[in-house]
């Protein structure tokens, strides 16, 4: 009875441990996936504004570039 006490003890201890090392592991990769995703919106709004600049003060350009990346408009 007193070997199933400790080994039950020593269980929810092992379990405990593992459970804030996966924890401690998620909580990295998270934070590592929500710089990325602000990175990228950074990203995003610096070519978005590149791209109006250029559509205001070459609008030829623009539609160059429209047509490259969506393909020519019908």
């Amino acid at each position: 009875m007193l070997r199933t006490i400790f080994t039950i003890g020593a269980l929810a201890v092992l379990g405990l441990f593992l459970l804030s090392f996966v924890f401690g592991i998620l909580k990295g990769l998270i934070g590592l996936a929500l710089f990325l995703l602000g990175l990228a919106i950074r990203i995003a709004i610096v070519g978005l504004i590149v791209y109006l600049v250029i559509r205001i003060v070459s609008p030829e350009t623009a539609r160059r570039l429209r047509e490259r990346w969506s393909g020519p408009t019908a």
